[in-house]
């Protein structure tokens, strides 16, 4: 079994959303790049991004704040993924089923 990757920095936001996603009852995973969050039966995997520093005025990401590799994940990955920087993000999304 190999070891997953951990990141090397973590954005500023990620404490306090990882925080309150474990008091909803949720499980959180911090090995991976950024997290893995399970709840109610299903998984999913998040990029989580400092909006002060990754986004522009117009809410879209500043050139260089999504590495290639998170691109191409955006792109082809047939799972969930997705880039977020809320817990309010994450929170509507997990628990609309």
């Amino acid at each position: 079994m190999t070891k997953h990757r951990q990141a090397a920095r973590i954005d500023a936001n990620q404490p306090d959303i990882v925080k309150k996603l474990r008091q909803i009852g949720a499980t959180v995973s911090l090995n991976h790049d950024d997290i893995l969050v399970g709840y109610r039966g299903k998984t999913y995997w998040y990029e989580i991004k400092d909006p002060e520093k990754t986004l522009k005025q117009d809410g879209t990401y500043k050139a260089g704040a999504l590495k290639d590799s998170q691109i191409e994940l955006l792109e082809t990955w047939k799972g969930h993924y997705r880039v977020v920087h809320s817990y309010e993000q994450i929170a509507e999304e997990i628990t609309s089923i």
